[in-house]
């Protein structure tokens, strides 16, 4: 309510009221009723009495005149004249006691009334100055009266109020849509601070955001023309008393009416005249559970009573900026992830452009030095004794160039080289907090280096090198996305540098090296591996003039499949073939994982083996070449030319190239399976974005769980995606579902799974997730397979929602067709939209708790 009503109480001059605190109502009501009743009795029997005798008196010379009969009479008037005044005096006793009695009855009801509007008043105002005052006066109607007047004017108060409160309830869900609207933390800072501003006619809006000591800075501000500016002061220290950081980490909510009238200290009063600040309001940001800063609210141009609705309103947007600064950061966290994969594959192509060791090694350290943002960034390459040459160099201007520079490093060779040849990826966040040498900071000195990040450059399975970023500038705190993404780019460069090394050595050989450096870059345009299996098949057929040129892929026991084939018409197509040799196993497995390529010019005078000669046969095969695709160090498959038409004399030259296509194959693939992964990383990255913002667009409970069952069974690609809602025994029924037709609805089914809180319940509290890739493989127990069968369940994937830090319920994702292998890529996704899903329905509960609030007070 407004204290403004009890400061006008406060100001009525206190000499109107002392007669009030002399007398009680019940004295003055008996006083005015003896006054009323008894004394015209009393005066009318005086004066009568008086009357009487003063003529009497008059009489007694003639009296003595007159008979002793006549002196008799006189005597007996004096007696009557006395009885008459003892009668009146009798009835003035009389009357005066039935007017004591009458005042009482009727004041008893008034007294009654003005204790009762007391105790009203003293619970809708126990604090106020009205109270303070008037708590002495003893006249009950006077209290009556005042308690009146103060119920009228708080009337109209809580009308003015409960309306305010309304307008405000509108407010709160307007500014907070617009804060859900800003995806990053600038946006929703500016946002909050302009909005609030408008919304509550405060001068300044400011948010002051903490750093590790408790000191800070004001990030963001909305201020009036004309007043001090407070964007970017930095406070070393805030001067808040013993404990308060606690308390703003507990929720407090701090409204100040007058700055010089309470127990700010002198120092946090001096700074807030220091920006004209007369009154100020103050709520905590918790980003997370930590106190991120504060909003504050400064009024400059006056003093200002602040009101409880605007108390509130300004606490619950606070948590809204706290909510959408977690928002936020997710955000970023996602669409950074997806920034450093588009950034590893464009900066992976441009390497893979340049065709010779020194373009390699230009290009990567241009581009990287760009990637990073960071003072220079070389390659540094080592010589039979450790000693190396710095081969590569991208500098800003103003720091010292190292390019060509022979650096002896007496340190390197204690240790470092096992670890590097290992992979090793070393980040130095400051030179002179890292317990280096000393003889290897002065060597990091004389190149201006603050911080740096270092990573093996591995060319034929050989420490080649080093990749190195050096900051200059100042120390810098590496972040562990920096340092993959450095890491990956280093590994890319020496495959680079392998193939880079491998072409030059093909362009000396002649015209047939050029055909490999033809056949090699067109497999390289393929970026995936279908692609790079079928341009390489087509490719060599041309390149070798044979009649088959085909891939085969092994299985686990040996056999296999026919996955890419090039074939000259008029011979049988084998593509999608399964092959199974039983004369594979023996004894040919570890020759072609150790690099054997086997050229047959004549399948009938090489010993072949009966049913290997078979095979052949049924393949219409006279003559072949096979190499092994080695991918990721493993037998992936053999690359096969048939000659069909006739016997074939294989030439070395031809061995070789068919050998080092292979090789390269196998490169290809796994470069084709790193850019496969990690654009599904960015494409379910971006796809958790948008799941994401469509459960935010719904502001109630069952909109949030419909549309994320809706959405995240079409990311998933499964038959039923549904949301599980515990009651008290952990026992719960299905909310929302999305199911593909053809399998069993079971929105609104009770199920009671008496195998649930066997240990389960602490685990999904904990965030436990759960993938069953078969239900009949994965040891449940027998209750809970017959329940999932009753629901057509093959395969499921568990993860919890948590509501107010409480076991919500759980998302589950059912694959009905058949069993399915999860990826932990769709695990994560699924996990991370679970855990959005309880974010939002905290905030969707917020809002309708808020509102219906407001809906109930305004009725």
């Amino acid at each position: 309510m407004s204290q403004s009503f009890s400061q006008n109480q406060a100001r009525q001059n206190p000499q109107q009221r002392l007669w009030q605190q002399k007398w009680n109502l019940k004295t003055k009501a008996i006083v005015w009723a003896l006054s009323i009743s008894v004394l015209p009795v009393v005066a009318i029997g005086t004066a009568t009495y008086y009357y009487g005798i003063n003529l009497i008196t008059k009489q007694i010379p003639q009296v003595r005149q007159e008979s002793v009969k006549s002196s008799t009479e006189t005597e007996a008037l004096q007696r009557q004249l006395s009885l008459l005044l003892t009668g009146m005096g009798v009835t003035a006793i009389f009357t005066g006691a039935i007017a004591i009695f009458v005042a009482n009855r009727a004041i008893s009801r008034v007294s009654k009334a003005a204790a009762t509007s007391n105790l009203i008043k003293n619970r809708l105002r126990p604090d106020s100055e009205f109270t303070q005052i008037f708590i002495a006066s003893e006249d009950e109607l006077v209290m009556l009266e005042r308690n009146i007047n103060l119920f009228t004017e708080l009337l109209s108060v809580l009308v003015n109020e409960k309306e305010a409160e309304a307008d405000y309830s509108q407010v709160l869900i307007k500014i907070t849509r617009w804060i859900r609207e800003s995806f990053n933390k600038e946006d929703v800072l500016k946002t909050t601070s302009e909005e609030i501003r408008k919304a509550l006619s405060i001068d300044r809006v400011t948010i002051f955001c903490f750093d590790s000591n408790s000191n800070g800075t004001f990030i963001a501000e909305s201020v009036a023309p004309g007043l001090p500016k407070i964007l970017g002061v930095t406070v070393s220290n805030p001067g808040f008393e013993a404990g308060y950081i606690e308390k703003y980490q507990n929720g407090c909510i701090r409204a100040i009416d007058n700055i010089h009238q309470t127990d700010l200290s002198d120092g946090d009063v001096e700074l807030l005249e220091q920006f004209a600040v007369k009154s100020n309001l103050v709520a905590p940001i918790l980003k997370g559970k930590q106190l991120f800063g504060l909003l504050i609210a400064h009024q400059c141009s006056r003093l200002r009573f602040w009101q409880q609705s605007e108390i509130n309103l300004f606490a619950q947007i606070a948590m809204q900026v706290g909510f959408a600064l977690d928002y936020a950061r997710l955000l970023k966290q996602v669409d950074s992830k997806a920034d450093r994969a588009q950034v590893f594959i464009e900066t992976t192509r441009n390497i893979r452009q340049s065709l010779n060791e020194e373009d390699v090694l230009k290009t990567t350290v241009e581009k990287v030095r760009k990637v990073l943002s960071t003072d220079r960034v070389l390659v540094y390459s080592f010589n039979a004794n450790w000693v190396g040459t710095v081969i590569a160099e991208s500098v800003v201007p103003g720091y010292p160039k190292v390019l060509r520079a022979e650096i002896q490093d007496p340190c390197f060779t204690q240790g470092y080289i096992e670890k590097y040849q290992s992979g090793r990826v070393l980040a130095t966040n400051n030179i002179y907090e890292a317990g280096l040498a000393d003889c290897h900071i002065s060597l990091l000195e004389s190149f201006a280096v603050k911080a740096n990040l270092v990573a093996p450059i591995l060319k034929d399975q050989q420490l080649f090198g080093l990749l190195i970023a050096h900051q200059c500038s100042r120390p810098r705190d590496w972040q562990q996305p920096e340092i993959d993404l450095f890491a990956q780019i280093a590994m890319q460069v020496g495959f680079a540098l392998d193939h880079a090394r491998l072409l030059q050595r093909i362009d000396a050989e002649g015209v047939q090296s050029r055909l490999l450096a033809d056949t090699i870059g067109s497999i390289r345009q393929s970026l995936n591996e279908e692609d790079v299996l079928k341009i390489t098949v087509e490719e060599v057929r041309k390149v070798l003039s044979t009649d088959r040129v085909m891939v085969y892929s092994f299985n686990a026991d040996w056999s296999g499949i026919v996955i890419a084939e090039s074939v000259v018409l008029t011979y049988p197509k084998v593509l999608q073939s399964e092959i199974r040799d039983p004369c594979f196993g023996q004894g040919y497995v570890e020759q072609y994982k150790s690099g054997r390529v086997l050229a047959i010019n004549n399948i009938y005078e090489v010993g072949l083996a009966d049913c290997h000669i078979k095979l052949l046969e049924s393949f219409a095969v006279k003559a072949n070449l096979v190499a092994p695709i080695i991918k990721d160090e493993q037998l992936f498959g053999l690359l096969i030319a048939h000659q069909c038409s006739k016997p074939r004399d294989w030439q070395q030259s031809e061995i070789d190239l068919f050998a080092q296509i292979a090789i390269q194959v196998g490169f290809a693939l796994d470069h084709a399976r790193l850019l496969q992964r990690i654009e599904a990383e960015s494409m379910r990255s971006q796809l958790l974005v948008d799941i994401i913002r469509k459960i935010r667009q719904s502001l109630n409970e069952e909109d949030i769980i419909k549309t994320t069952v809706e959405e995240v069974r079409k990311a998933l690609s499964t038959d039923r995606v549904l949301v599980y809602s515990f009651y008290a025994n952990w026992f719960g029924i299905i909310i929302a579902e999305s199911v593909v037709s053809g399998y069993p609805k079971v929105l609104r089914s009770k199920i009671h799974d008496p195998c649930f809180t066997q240990g389960y319940v602490e685990k999904y509290q904990s965030g436990r997730v759960v993938a069953t890739n078969n239900i009949y493989e994965a040891g449940l127990a027998d209750c809970h397979i017959k329940l999932l069968e009753s629901f057509g369940v093959k395969a499921n994937l568990v993860a919890p929602i948590i509501k107010d830090e409480q076991l919500f319920g759980l998302l589950i994702a059912h694959q009905c067709s058949e069993p399915r292998d999860w990826q932990q890529p769709e695990i994560d996704l699924f996990t991370q939209i679970a855990m959005q899903v309880g974010f939002t329905l905290d905030h969707a509960r917020l809002l309708q708790a808020y509102q219906a609030a407001e809906t109930n007070s305004g009725e």
